[in-house]
């Protein structure tokens, strides 16, 4: 059985669906603070089988013990965790408290009842202001910008640690870069709660009409448009990323870290029309200030997460856009739509 932390999530969601779709058994713990119950009722229509659920805060040591003690828990995919950059700015001591305190109880489950594997959410935010894109996971990492990024760079070094200290542990640390998109059969996507703090799910809620319009974070950035440059990832890809994460910690021991992107950067403009190319619906923007905590460019180098996991980026920004776009067009209320 492998443990989904934070697994009815965005990202949680779709690995879920891509396990399973290979033959896997999941269970997925969540609170659901940030995320949908019916979640599981629509992995169940892709897959065709419904994954376990442990309703829990992960940080909860006692919950997280009964789960650990019912179940055979093989390996566990960590997501759980607040992940808005700029609220962590705003709500730092939240954050480490929230974000460290999964990492450190699950470890501790980890050790208690042998559970060897674990593949931890991490960022593209953990790279330091001296890192010169595109990323490479050898460069240096911190200062980071915002409290959200310190708190993926300590889980990592956390985690690291454990692996140390026990020889027999695997562990990957996947740093992300931007997804995007949604599974293609329209039923699972990205559903935050109020206003959207990524970028996507704000253009796709301004193209149903539940936004005005699309505010722009800064166009005075060193990029060619002005606006910061990001590389998107389509979360499918992502997912297959986690699968080969875990065929890797089967055969392996020690801690590594893996870059998860495209290699290809896009400014917040460029988004905007490849959606109103698969769209056909214009996004009304204006120009707001820059936020706390956004730097100008994110770019991976993932020449090591093809040598290492034998994974590579498959769909390019017109896919993303269109699943984008048919998630929230089949799904106007997000998981609140009826179906």
């Amino acid at each position: 059985m492998i443990l989904l932390t934070g697994g009815a999530g965005y990202i949680g969601s779709h690995t879920a669906a891509e396990l399973m779709e290979r033959g896997r058994d999941v269970i997925i713990a969540d609170d659901f603070s940030n995320s949908s119950p019916r979640v599981i009722d629509r992995l169940e229509r892709i897959c065709g089988r419904r994954p376990a659920v442990f309703e829990a805060d992960v940080s909860d040591h006692s919950a997280m013990e009964e789960l650990f003690r019912r179940e055979k828990i093989e390996a566990v995919i960590h997501f759980a965790g607040y992940k808005a950059v700029g609220e962590s700015v705003q709500k730092p001591v939240q954050y480490y408290k929230n974000n460290l305190g999964c990492t450190l109880n699950l470890l501790e489950l980890m050790a208690e009842h042998g559970v060897k594997s674990i593949i931890f959410s991490s960022s593209a935010t953990v790279y330091g202001p001296e890192a010169i894109p595109p990323y490479t996971e050898d460069m240096r990492t911190g200062p980071c910008a915002n409290p959200y990024g310190w708190s993926k760079l300590m889980s990592e070094e956390i985690i690291r640690g454990a692996a140390t200290a026990r020889p027999e542990m695997s562990a990957m640390l996947l740093r992300y870069f931007n997804p995007i998109g949604a599974h293609p059969s329209g039923l699972i996507g990205e559903d935050p709660s109020g206003i959207p703090n990524n970028l996507m799910p704000y253009i796709t809620k301004v193209a149903v009409g539940k936004l005005e319009r699309l505010n722009v974070f800064g166009d005075d950035y060193p990029t060619p448009d002005g606006t910061g440059v990001r590389d998107y990832i389509h979360v499918c890809d992502l997912a297959a990323g986690h699968a080969a994460a875990l065929d890797w910690c089967e055969t392996h021991t020690g801690a590594d870290m893996v870059n998860l992107g495209t290699g290809r950067g896009y400014t917040v403009l460029e988004v905007v029309r490849a959606f109103e190319k698969a769209s056909g619906i214009p996004i009304p923007y204006v120009i707001a200030p820059r936020r706390d905590g956004d730097i100008p460019v994110l770019l991976a180098d993932t020449k090591k997460a093809e040598r290492v996991l034998g994974w590579t980026a498959k769909h390019g920004i017109e896919d993303m856009c269109a699943d984008s776009w048919r998630w929230q067009k089949c799904n106007p209320e997000g998981y609140a739509t009826e179906y």
